[in-house]
């Protein structure tokens, strides 16, 4: 069988459903305006973001590379800044933080989530309020809390009962009185992935509600002069889709704050409900609806806590992907088609794991497109793998690409802006891939691609 045909036949019919491939696309050339940047179409054939073909940003900086959609991702922000206007939005840094996009959530108002020092520093060093920063992490060092302490930053979410005593130690002793939240697991399993569902008991994050750990916490920090407790927080976990999670953790926690009135008669102001909502990565995908989230929310914790008798808190959420995910693309060079006979067809590109490694960590699924030019060539079942020596080593697992894709086509991966560019690694010594943000026409480089010489600097 030429790798020119569909694999199809007996094999297929014996497959159990979720065993067989997907259906092919009745358009290879499509990009559907829910899984790609905003601005992104076609112009004569090839694909274009922010007005830029993506062969003139292949040919300018090369490929790998991350392109980031400057006005997809602003128009987000302010679309949660609108859906949750009265509450606080906070972007997860770790889904993608450098000074560019800091810089764009300074100019649209939003506040910002860090979990270490390093993305500490990068807000710092463009002058993002610290009043507006949270820091969370569940073994921030002395250092990294001396350094918020310092800088002022407007909250830290405690984890655990070593760091209220590290942290109340810290505060005292610079003579700041910090506030303080506490991350409460509320024991509700998001239907996510195992290793990003966080709030079921069993695993690092947080203080347990179902074993009264929280509770503790709680007289802990009101034992400390030196903190001052404003609230709540958790985070279900990610990649969610609808609000049933939240409604339940949100009752959970309401719970505890009518046990901290009773036992302490202590009213706390602030609620955090995290983050995790989830984006369109493939046709099958269901992008939220970011105003029906918000006002769902909204409906939730006024109803818990009206229920409970107590004020309404303020509410805060911590968007990360859905803001910076859907605006990012990644560009690639075709190198070597290879059939396997009777199976798939295997298209190697130039990068992999190494630029995005969420396909291995935990089967993340992707949309993947010839972008250099359009074609009517029959669909090929394919698999996009990567150049690095594993066998794990996959970018897209099963997708349809052209059957006279060639070497040196350049294929683009949609919703690639979160948790790729900051979950990337050198392994077999690759560089890091660049960061390009597009616009109006225009490019800018706002991460530098890395060299060789990168890659060697620091050894001995």
């Amino acid at each position: 069988m030429s790798r020119f045909a569909h694999p199809a036949g007996d094999r297929h019919a014996e497959m159990l459903p979720h065993e067989r491939p997907p259906q092919a696309p009745a358009d290879l050339n499509r990009i559907n305006p829910a899984i790609w940047p905003r601005t992104s179409g076609r112009t004569d054939g090839a694909l274009t973001v922010g007005g830029v073909d993506v062969r003139d940003l292949a040919r300018e900086h090369g490929t790998p590379l991350y392109v980031l959609d400057e006005q997809d991702v602003r128009s987000r922000m302010r679309d949660y800044a609108t859906a949750f206007a009265g509450s606080e939005v906070h972007y997860a840094g770790k889904a993608f933080l450098c000074k560019e996009v800091v810089r764009w959530l300074k100019d649209e108002d939003l506040g910002l989530d860090v979990a270490s020092g390093g993305e500490l520093a990068v807000a710092l060093s463009v002058g993002f309020p610290a009043a507006r920063i949270t820091l969370h992490g569940n073994n921030k060092s002395s250092a990294e809390l001396t350094r918020a302490l310092e800088a002022g930053v407007g909250h830290i979410v405690v984890d655990s009962y070593d760091e209220i005593a590290r942290l109340g130690f810290l505060a005292e002793r610079h003579g700041v009185r910090p506030k303080v939240m506490i991350r409460v697991t509320t024991g509700v399993e998001a239907h996510t992935h195992e290793f990003i569902a966080t709030a079921h008991d069993d695993q690092k994050f947080g203080l347990s509600l179902n074993t009264g750990a929280a509770a503790e916490a709680v007289r802990r920090i009101l034992a400390l002069p030196s903190l001052e407790l404003v609230g709540l927080h958790s985070h279900i976990g990610s990649q969610i889709v609808d609000t049933a999670g939240f409604e339940v953790a949100a009752r959970r926690l309401a719970t505890l704050l009518v046990q901290i009135k009773d036992e302490h008669g202590v009213v706390l102001p602030e609620l955090d409900l995290g983050g995790g909502y989830g984006i369109a990565y493939v046709e099958e995908d269901e992008a939220p609806d970011i105003k029906r989230i918000a006002d769902g929310l909204r409906e939730i914790v006024t109803k818990v806590c009206t229920d409970a008798g107590l004020p309404i808190p303020r509410l805060t959420v911590e968007p990360g992907r859905t803001i910076i995910g859907p605006g990012g693309v990644t560009l690639y060079e075709v190198g070597t088609v290879k059939d396997v006979e009777g199976l798939r067809t295997y298209v190697s590109i130039d990068g992999g794991m190494s630029d995005n490694v969420r396909t291995a960590l935990y089967g993340a699924d992707y949309t993947a497109v010839l972008a250099s030019r359009e074609s009517s060539a029959e669909p090929m079942l394919s698999r996009l793998v990567g150049k690095h020596c594993e066998s794990g080593d996959i970018i897209v697992r099963d997708c349809f690409l052209p059957a006279d894709l060639a070497p040196g086509d350049l294929i683009a991966v949609a919703a690639t802006g979160a948790y790729c560019r900051s979950l990337a690694s050198n392994y077999n010594y690759l560089p890091k891939p660049a960061v390009v943000a597009v616009g109006d026409g225009e490019t800018r480089v706002i991460v530098r691609g890395e060299t060789e010489d990168d890659l060697l600097r620091g050894q001995l």
